[in-house]
């Protein structure tokens, strides 16, 4: 399988942190210009979190912002190792966006009463603008790992079991809604990476195998 990618490569992290920054404040001003509203997914990792640290100080109008998780870890509200924690920390808690505005996984309840409720907020807008994603080791993105079940789910958002990174238990968007989405960015950095990129360049089928996406890459 071959997929539709464009390739844009950085000599270093921060320079693609701040890459992809000037691409989201682009994404918002477009979508707010023509729809009013800027729907916008947002990836957990050490490129993102640079990123978003990027944008505390951007042009944008947060009032016209909402920002969904990709994944989230089921842990405790508050635990360093969940996206939404890391996300306040680097960006939400220094702009004005309003707290109704944040879609917050609630991966504290169990994965799949955490996972329906993420489906029925979701169902209430017609798709997302923007989506970051990272990819893992083994070619996953978001939480949808090579040959677990939630993979080939057509829900929205899924829960996701017997993840083989900690924690076990997750709650991921769903390939549908990812592959809905109007502009997918990918993040890839770190030498570990650099096999599963190299075979989906050439063809390779993993989880983040989604045509028409934007690569951003150190690699």
């Amino acid at each position: 399988m071959t997929i539709d990618m464009t390739i844009q490569p950085y000599s270093s992290v921060e320079d693609l942190a701040q890459g992809v920054a000037n691409l989201v404040v682009q994404s918002a001003k477009k979508a707010i210009d023509e729809r009013g509203v800027f729907h916008w997914a947002l990836a957990g990792g050490t490129s993102p979190k640079l990123c978003y640290e990027c944008l505390s100080d951007a042009a944008i109008d947060w009032q016209k912002v909402h920002v969904w998780f990709g994944d989230e870890r089921c842990l405790p509200v508050g635990d360093v190792e969940r996206n939404d924690d890391m996300a306040d920390q680097a960006l939400l808690n220094h702009v004005s966006i309003p707290e109704s505005n944040i879609h917050r996984i609630h991966a504290e309840w169990e994965a799949q009463k955490a996972a329906q409720q993420y489906c029925d907020e979701l169902s209430l807008i017609p798709c997302l603008d923007l989506v970051l994603l990272g990819m893992g080791e083994d070619g996953h993105t978001a939480s949808l790992f090579p040959n677990n079940p939630a993979l080939l789910s057509e829900d929205l958002a899924v829960a996701v079991y017997h993840s083989p990174k900690p924690p076990s238990d997750r709650v991921s968007m769903g390939y549908k809604t990812l592959k809905a989405a109007r502009q997918r960015v990918m993040m890839v950095t770190g030498e570990g990476k650099r096999d599963v990129f190299e075979k989906l360049c050439s063809g390779g089928d993993f989880p983040i195998s989604i045509d028409n996406s934007d690569w951003h890459t150190t690699l």
